[in-house]
């Protein structure tokens, strides 16, 4: 079944969604829910390496920008694969700006990117419970009322 992509989560996801949602079937039906609590789980580990890599920038004159720009392509990879393109895009911006050494670009693409993130798990935490409701609703099978003439 072709779906279209959520308004609830309107601009926080892209195409890459619906092809995740299409490898769903009856064989696997949590896989998406399973994917993205995988991407949740790991995205976590990569917000508090980043918020390290950022205290680092504030704290010493110096900083391991490649090892910035390292966590920034895992989040990037996997916000691509699953299709959260606001999050891929702030991470595009703050390796941009981690490329250049900007120690005050890094820190407001941080806390962009954790609203970006906030927001988007938000969203699809709220399609997640639509889809459960959806799927509540149509295994109700209500008793068939005799016809009365």
């Amino acid at each position: 079944m072709k779906r279209a992509l959520c308004p609830v989560c309107s601009g926080s996801i892209d195409e890459q969604f619906l092809q995740l949602q299409q490898l769903q079937d009856e064989s696997s039906p949590n896989f998406v829910s399973e994917v993205v609590n995988i991407y949740f789980h790991e995205s976590e580990k990569l917000l508090r390496n980043l918020r390290e890599d950022c205290l680092v920038v504030v704290d010493k004159e110096f900083s391991d920008y490649k090892k910035m720009g390292i966590h920034l392509n895992q989040f990037m990879g996997s916000s691509s694969s699953i299709g959260a393109q606001r999050v891929r895009n702030v991470c595009v911006a703050f390796r941009a700006a981690s490329e250049q050494n900007n120690r005050a670009g890094c820190l407001r693409a941080l806390e962009l990117l954790e609203y970006e993130y906030c927001y988007l798990k938000n969203k699809l935490h709220e399609l997640f419970q639509i889809e459960q409701q959806r799927i509540l609703a149509a295994g109700v099978r209500y008793p068939q009322q005799p016809n009365n003439p």
